[in-house]
């Protein structure tokens, strides 16, 4: 079975470097794109950190990436620069999306300081993935990343193409309410996995009931052709991960989670 990671980062910083360690990976492209080759991994979407500069955003050939206006580079009062700059990256064929992080930001989504960014996505037909639920740091707001805040932005432009990044978690129901309602919302399931796990079957057991609830609510949703499998590398053991989606979605929708999906929403051309 062929899989694209729909969500990686590719970020050489000390904390990456700590967490990949804890995952039992190296934070390296050559250890990446190792790891890719052992699991069938034939192609993954990088959500950037790190600026806007387009000579900070080149990757090896296996990799694509949506522009990450993360907390290095977001400032209000520089959206117009800011907007130019990413409309740089997107006339990129390997950049295939804008990344938004509000919760680190502090901003609503469907705030009119994105319009700038919502409105090149629609000229170039590209998604905007959005980080949402829990945060990796403490001065983090979670209000601003809670998947709710999807609902007033997917509303707000019907066109845009929105990929809700972790699904929400831990807020399950209310991500799936905001994808049930809104098809021009689909969602990833990375993030929800941290560094190696010894045994697979043993956690399996020890958290039946938070995987249970995410399996009723996928099903309540019954709708697999927007989601999609991704790492949040180097976050999770890639292993582990392909055993947990492959535990959690059904076989008969492995090949789209795992493949077509990301392919089509990405339009990765694979």
């Amino acid at each position: 079975m062929k899989i694209i990671d729909a969500h990686l980062h590719f970020y050489q910083e000390p904390y990456f470097d700590q967490i990949a360690e804890a995952a039992g990976h190296k934070n390296t492209s050559a250890h990446l794109i190792k790891q890719y080759a052992a699991y069938n991994i034939v192609h993954g979407v990088v959500m950037s950190n790190g600026g806007l500069q387009l000579c900070k955003h080149d990757y090896p050939d296996k990799l694509s990436y949506c522009i990450g206006l993360d907390s290095t580079c977001f400032k209000v009062e520089e959206v117009v620069q800011q907007a130019y700059l990413v409309e740089k990256h997107l006339q990129r064929n390997n950049c295939v999306g804008i990344k938004l992080y509000p919760g680190y930001n502090h901003f609503y989504v469907y705030d009119s300081v994105v319009d700038p960014f919502y409105q090149l996505a629609m000229q170039y037909k590209k998604p905007v993935a959005v980080h949402t639920g829990l945060t990796a740091t403490s001065n983090a707001l979670l209000k601003y990343s809670h998947p709710m805040t999807l609902d007033e932005a997917a509303v707000r432009y019907p066109h845009v193409q929105f990929v809700m990044c972790h699904i929400g978690n831990p807020w399950l129901v209310d991500a799936i309410a905001v994808l049930e309602k809104n098809k021009n919302v689909a969602a990833d399931l990375s993030g929800i996995l941290e560094g190696r796990i010894a045994s697979m079957p043993v956690f399996f057991e020890k958290k039946h009931g938070y995987i249970n609830l995410l399996k009723v609510w996928l099903e309540y949703l019954g709708d697999y052709d927007r989601l999609m499998y991704g790492t949040d590398w180097p976050l999770a053991n890639i292993s582990n991960y392909i055993e947990f989606i492959a535990h959690v979605i059904p076989a008969k929708h492995h090949d789209k989670v795992f493949f077509g999906n990301a392919n089509r929403i990405y339009k990765l051309g694979l």
